[in-house]
């Protein structure tokens, strides 16, 4: 677990106060200090996994959260799913390595606000960060092209067809994680967890398991 706070005299009374969610402890350090060279930032605590996020963001209540997707046991889509049913008003950004479309819509599906890729400058998370307290759905340059590209010539990925907690699974099987270990992670009986297994295997055509995994892989969810 992880989790900081920082000193109460850092900010100003009208910080936009920030969760911030990355499971690399290097990275939440570099972009804790860009989002704090800000005036009006305020880091109140960082976490490195979804079950401590959706605890830090129960504790402290943040104007927004910074979320990557790709974390162990449970992912930051998960995380999303459960802060967005306590909480309408907190703003999520997306901070990602992936750029996938089926991931970027399986993201704002499950109620994120914006969508930034670690490939873009930190300006533009800034301006993310800005956009969406401003009520505003913000994406990086990036994004903006997987989406359009996406639109003109739709790839009708396998993924359209499952929902955003069948991808969250996929994403775990594809990981090695077990049964048990799945419906540890989000909270589910091992029977809604083989339920939805089969499930997945119905709507995309899989027949086997290393089939799922071949597809979580080629569809960016997982990493051989």
């Amino acid at each position: 677990m992880t989790a900081s706070q920082s000193p109460a005299e850092g900010p100003s009374t009208h910080a936009i106060s920030i969760l911030l969610v990355d499971d690399h402890p290097v990275v939440r350090q570099g972009y804790r200090r860009v989002l704090e060279h800000q005036d009006d930032f305020h880091v109140v605590a960082e976490a490195d996994n979804a079950a401590d996020a959706y605890r830090a963001f129960k504790a402290h209540a943040p104007d927004v959260v910074v979320m990557d997707v790709s974390m162990p046991g449970a992912s930051g889509l998960e995380a999303i799913r459960n802060i967005r049913s306590r909480s309408s008003a907190t703003r999520i950004l997306v901070f990602s390595m992936h750029s996938e479309a089926a991931q970027v819509k399986a993201a704002f599906n499950a109620g994120a606000n914006g969508y930034v890729t670690k490939g873009s400058a930190p300006a533009e998370l800034i301006r993310a960060i800005r956009s969406i307290m401003r009520g505003e759905q913000a994406i990086s340059d990036d994004i903006a092209r997987v989406l359009a590209m996406e639109s003109l010539s739709p790839s009708h990925s396998l993924l359209d067809q499952l929902g955003e907690r069948e991808i969250e699974i996929l994403r775990q099987l594809a990981a090695g994680a077990t049964t048990e270990q799945i419906a540890a992670n989000l909270n589910l009986s091992m029977k809604t967890v083989q339920n939805y297994h089969y499930l997945i295997k119905t709507k995309t055509g899989m027949r086997t398991d290393a089939q799922l995994v071949r597809l979580a892989v080629e569809c960016g969810l997982a990493s051989l």
